[in-house]
């Protein structure tokens, strides 16, 4: 929910799903969806490898090629489409589902405000736009001007500003183009008082963002180099190196600012310190919480880059400084993080605790208006706090209830930030904070079509296998019948420090608007409750993650909540692995599974784009006791056969760059190929939209009209 602005460290991977098929009014009275179906014939190569004694077959390894350079995989592509779009078409409620969506998303929402030279950049959608526009304000409530509005940018909707920073003066906005959903970004510069483009373009940014020069004269960015034209979408993401654009110049006058090339694997972050003095490079390898930190030096021009924190051990994320003295969250001798601050004059500086470690986990912290304000997850639900820089305890800011906030950046001697409230039935309500008076009130609130108050959420904690215990969130409609079961989608993700938190979402209400349940489980792998937490889901304990989501399953089967013939599992990208691993271990549980843009072959993740960066969950392929764990439950490798499963529906996009499609396709002919029973087992495959960012509005509802009426056909929800 952060503005998209200024970029520290991009999480590589996102949670959300994919694609697009003809909207087919269908009569509720069809039988269609109930014949047999006849699935493409997939070429069965004989591609064997012996990987540490194990003999590890690949008979669809032809499906890895880049569907954009391959007729073969284009073929096959338009082939699974034609098949799942006929099944799609029978479906009773899809047009429901999508209309009342439709209608759930025709809603006047903004994001966060960012306030930068007296005026104020944020973005709006008026409800059904494929993507929000930039607007700024010269006053906090005065008249909105559009500076981008990237539905005109293309045809299909699916052309998306990324992300955006204004100079510090405001005078002009750096902002990032996404095109059909790929990671690669083009950055280029408005002059807001001519309303025109400046001229400068830079090209080749993936998982990062800008930040001004205090003085407005540029920028500093980080990019990768340029790779062959049909290697774009594949190739590894290598030699990552930082640079200052300066405005008026072409990218090939940029200044090269530090690069590792004896460490080709190390992604380098900038961001400009709060006074302008110092250029702090966050230097990470994968995607844990590990950083390096160097200063380079923005006041003297002959002074070597210094490393202020060495190793990549622990996560060092900067809050702020005044003079010398700079502010970090930190895990060092803190689990569940902290604050602390370091003397950058002293040739050595050794932390000085601020803020001590505490039960809860700390998520977040920012510095406005000499007040340090922080933000906790308590069980997964969001608590801030207010701090004196000495760390005095000021108080807490009050919430509307149990939900999930974002937002607080401001400037050290500015009290005036935003922060965003949303929970399960609640959308996004953008406050304003007075952190002088240490007082919220609401800047934008959506004006809505249903009542929140028809609805309830519930959190509850269960057992694992282990023993260990598992917080999960239940939401539905109030007074809803329970004496049977309902239909329930059990969403999960686990991994990558990624906390799940209350969150709004018109497809989730329409799926509850039924009289479906829909729960979110805490898994291990998230960051709910710190460091201990993610490492006891990754790696070695993987496993864990997947005993989690079947003990949830199980307890909301226990609990009445629903039975093993209406409960559905969803998950996207890591979330994707979770639902072919747990369907693949426990296919008696589900009656339905929708695993979104799923990384399923875990042997040969490291080969593409970002995988390699996912080593730091799952570990190395090419290392002999990670092998045989990866071996044990890759999605891929472990389809069962003789054996009934769910009802699956894959989802992917063929321009995902980020988990290449190969993994899904493989995984749905593995599916296919396999003697696992009646129940449809397809794959729905978009076109020009990516790992999920950036995707229009349109694509979004259609997509989830079809997950939702598959769903409902096989756990028995009655769409009216």
């Amino acid at each position: 929910m952060r503005p998209a602005t200024r970029l520290t460290i991009a999480t590589l991977l996102a949670t959300t799903g994919t694609a697009l098929t003809p909207m087919t009014a269908t009569s509720a009275t069809t039988t269609q969806a109930d014949a047999p179906i006849t699935y493409p014939k997939t070429l069965r190569q004989d591609v064997v490898e012996a990987q540490f004694g194990v003999a590890v077959a690949d008979p669809y390894r032809w499906l890895e090629a880049d569907v954009r350079e391959d007729q073969k995989v284009r073929e096959w592509v338009t082939e699974q489409n034609k098949v799942t779009d006929a099944y799609l078409a029978t479906l009773p409620g899809r047009d429901i589902f999508a209309n009342r969506m439709k209608a759930l998303y025709d809603y006047e929402r903004f994001g966060l405000p960012y306030k930068k030279g007296g005026r104020y950049f944020y973005t709006r959608n008026d409800g059904l736009q494929n993507q929000s526009v930039l607007y700024v304000r010269d006053s906090l409530n005065g008249e909105g001007k559009v500076l981008l509005d990237p539905n005109t940018w293309s045809k299909d909707g699916a052309t998306a500003l990324a992300s955006w920073a204004p100079s510090e003066d405001g005078r002009y906005v750096a902002y990032a183009i996404q095109d059909g959903g790929t990671d690669w970004r083009t950055v280029k510069v408005l002059d807001t008082q001519t309303g025109k483009e400046t001229g400068d373009q830079i090209e080749w940014i993936k998982n990062g963002g800008v930040d001004w020069a205090k003085d407005g004269s540029g920028f500093y960015y980080s990019r990768f180099p340029e790779v062959p034209a049909d290697q774009k979408f594949q190739a590894l993401n290598e030699n990552h190196k930082v640079y200052f654009h300066k405005l008026g110049t072409p990218q090939s006058a940029d200044r090269m600012l530090y690069e590792t090339p004896d460490q080709p694997r190390r992604g380098h972050y900038p961001g400009v310190s709060d006074d302008g003095k110092w250029l702090i490079v966050t230097t990470a390898e994968g995607t844990d919480d590990r950083y390096e930190i160097t200063l380079i030096s923005l006041t003297d021009p002959s002074a070597k880059p210094r490393t202020l924190v060495k190793g990549l051990e622990n996560n060092w994320s900067y809050i702020g400084n005044e003079g010398s003295i700079f502010y970090w969250v930190t895990n060092k001798d803190a689990p569940r993080l902290r604050v602390v601050s370091l003397d950058v004059s002293q040739a050595d500086p050794k932390p000085v605790e601020i803020v001590k470690e505490d039960v809860a986990t700390l998520d977040g912290a920012s510095i406005v208006g000499g007040t340090l304000l922080t933000t906790y997850l308590v069980d997964a639900k969001a608590e801030v706090r207010r701090y004196a820089l000495d760390g005095a305890l000021k108080g807490k800011i009050s919430l509307p209830g149990i939900g999930a906030v974002g937002g607080f950046d401001g400037e050290a001697d500015d009290p005036e930030t935003f922060f965003a409230f949303t929970s399960f039935a609640t959308p996004t309500t953008v406050y304003r904070y007075d952190a002088a008076t240490d007082k919220a009130t609401p800047w934008a609130e959506p004006k809505l079509k249903f009542n929140p108050a028809d609805y309830e959420v519930s959190q509850r904690f269960y057992t694992s296998k282990d023993g260990t215990k598992v917080p999960m969130f239940i939401a539905h409609k109030k007074g809803l019948d329970l004496s049977k079961g309902a239909p329930t989608i059990l969403y999960g993700y686990g991994g990558f420090n990624v906390s799940m938190t209350p969150a709004y979402s018109p497809t989730r209400l329409a799926w509850m608007e039924q009289g479906g349940v829909y729960a979110v489980a805490n898994l291990r792998g998230g960051g709910e409750y710190g460091k201990p937490w993610h490492d006891a889901g990754r790696l070695q304990n993987k496993q864990n993650v997947f005993d989690d989501f079947i003990a949830a399953g199980e307890y909301l089967i226990a609990q009445g909540f629903t039975t093993k013939d209406k409960l559905a599992v969803q998950g996207g990208s890591n979330g994707g692995l979770l639902v072919g691993a747990v369907v693949n271990q426990r296919p008696d549980l589900f009656a339905a599974g929708l695993p979104a843009v799923g990384v399923m072959d875990m042997l040969r993740f490291d080969r593409w784009t970002a995988g390699r960066y996912w080593v730091d969950d799952y570990g190395y392929p090419n290392k002999e006791a990670d092998f045989k764990l990866l071996h044990a439950y890759s999605p891929y490798h472990n389809v069962k056969t003789g054996v009934d499963y769910p009802a699956l529906l894959v989802t992917t996009a063929d321009t995902d760059d980020r988990v290449v499609p190969g993994h899904s396709f493989k995984y749905a002919a593995a599916i296919q190929a396999a003697d696992i029973g009646d129940k449809p087992h397809l794959i729905r495959i978009e076109t020009r939209a990516g790992h999920g960012s950036g995707k229009p509005t349109d694509k979004i509802i259609e997509e989830y009209a079809d997950m939702w009426a598959f769903t409902a056909k096989h756990t028995g929800l009655t769409v009216k």
